[in-house]
């Protein structure tokens, strides 16, 4: 588009990330702006799993992690084998859902993202129905093979949008705000403005 930028339409499939199953279908239109904005993503998505089944499973992560007795704190998800202790699961659900966001607010044309590793996680204790935790996560950037550490705070309750806040160690910009529109599941992320971490 002359004068915008790259305007790419897709079709693809997506899957659960924890079974590997076909999770559904979705169309896409993304426009790469020729400035350094993110990119502007429109899309629609039929899911094989109805809106309950995924509000069920939003509910039972939801409540693995307020049964803990202790606050989840752990390094190294997953293991240098591949391994996730079941009880670290939860938190690892959330951040994969937490830096999905930020892949895609720092993917151009030319690099893309994907999440390497939770380097450490911290649950904060919070006397609402809201979870949250500190999360620092490795992000592999590729084509150019580089590792980015990101700071990332995640606030969480079943039925509203995952709150996402971020900082990354190779930006010198200061504190980014997660934002999003989609709502109700994990992976529904909401633009909060005004809190520092």
């Amino acid at each position: 588009i002359p004068d915008s930028g790259h305007k790419y339409y897709l079709q693809f499939t997506t899957e659960d990330y924890k079974s590997g199953e076909n999770a559904g279908s979705c169309l896409a239109t993304v426009l790469y702006p020729k400035t350094k904005a993110p990119p502007v993503v429109s899309i629609k998505c039929v899911h094989t799993k109805d809106q309950k089944q995924i509000q069920e499973e939003d509910n039972k992560i939801y409540q693995k992690i307020r049964q803990q007795t202790k606050a989840i704190i752990g390094n190294n998800i997953p293991d240098s084998y591949g391994n996730i202790e079941p009880a670290l699961e939860p938190a690892w659900a959330l951040a994969v859902a937490g830096s999905s966001y930020i892949m895609w607010e720092k993917s151009t044309e030319n690099l893309g993202y994907f999440m390497a590793q939770v380097k450490s996680v911290k649950q904060w204790i919070r006397k609402d129905d809201f979870v949250e935790f500190d999360y620092t996560v490795l992000l592999h950037e590729l084509p150019t093979q580089e590792i980015i550490s990101c700071h990332m705070r995640l606030t969480w309750v079943p039925g509203r949008p995952l709150k996402v806040k971020y900082f990354c160690a190779s930006e010198n910009q200061g504190l980014e705000d997660g934002s999003g529109m989609e709502s109700g599941s994990a992976a529904g992320i909401l633009h909060e403005s005004g809190a520092n971490f």
